[in-house]
């Protein structure tokens, strides 16, 4: 897969990428990374790349121009996705579907993010990683990115592994524990050490029922409304 990034800040975006199973991943060329900047197309002479808002208001917008020509250099195939608080939440679900492109480019917005044509006419999806607003979309780009990146095949050592994570049917992964067993006078789960695999996977069940119950009520009346409609 090749993930490009538009962004003002290529440096927040690159180091991310160096280490880790994503860095392996890189080098075994599973995955290849490019970053765009919007500042290399501008037609401004100060490389500038904002301008008031059209109607007044606070703060600067990102100009289109910048940010079209930057999507014209790239792959005409590739998936466009953008990240604003106004995007539908991007999810699990969406980072499995996703993984599946050959192609994704991601716009991170600066100032009071990008001009609206530009997701009307260029942008495929937008997402959004939660209600609150950050100084620029690099850090939800990499989070999107990163979700994504770890459900392609080849990048995790076993990709078995991915598995009975969270959000997985709408639960949360059930509770881990580490040797040794005892640690602090806290114990782990006993019938974790019984081999009886079948035994220990529905047990794990009822333990992630019980944790996603108690920490996301929401995701719980999902996972019901799955299991009767299942039946």
């Amino acid at each position: 897969m090749n993930i490009n990034f538009i962004t003002l800040f290529p440096e927040i975006i690159k180091p991310y990428f160096e280490v880790s199973i994503i860095g392996r991943a890189i080098k075994n060329k599973i995955l290849n990374i490019s970053t765009i900047n919007p500042r290399d197309f501008t037609t401004d002479k100060h490389r500038r790349v904002d301008l008031p808002l059209i109607g007044g208001g606070a703060g600067m917008l990102m100009m289109s121009q910048p940010i079209v020509d930057s999507l014209k250099s790239i792959n005409s195939e590739s998936h466009i996705i953008a990240v604003s608080p106004v995007g539908k939440r991007f999810n699990q679900k969406d980072a499995v579907r996703l993984s599946q492109k050959n192609n994704i480019t991601i716009i991170s917005g600066r100032y009071e993010g990008f001009d609206e044509r530009i997701i009307e006419h260029y942008v495929d999806e937008v997402f959004s990683i939660g209600d609150y607003i950050l100084s620029g979309g690099e850090l939800s780009s990499l989070v999107i990115a990163d979700a994504i990146i770890r459900n392609i095949n080849g990048v995790l050592g076993n990709h078995e592994s991915i598995i009975g994570e969270s959000f997985e049917n709408n639960l949360l992964e059930a509770p881990n524990f580490a040797q040794p067993f005892d640690f602090e006078n806290s114990k782990a789960v006993s019938i974790y050490l019984g081999g009886h695999h079948q035994k220990i996977n529905d047990y794990k069940k009822s333990l992630s029922e019980c944790k996603t119950k108690f920490f996301r009520p929401d995701l719980y009346q999902n996972y019901l409304i799955g299991a009767r409609n299942a039946k």
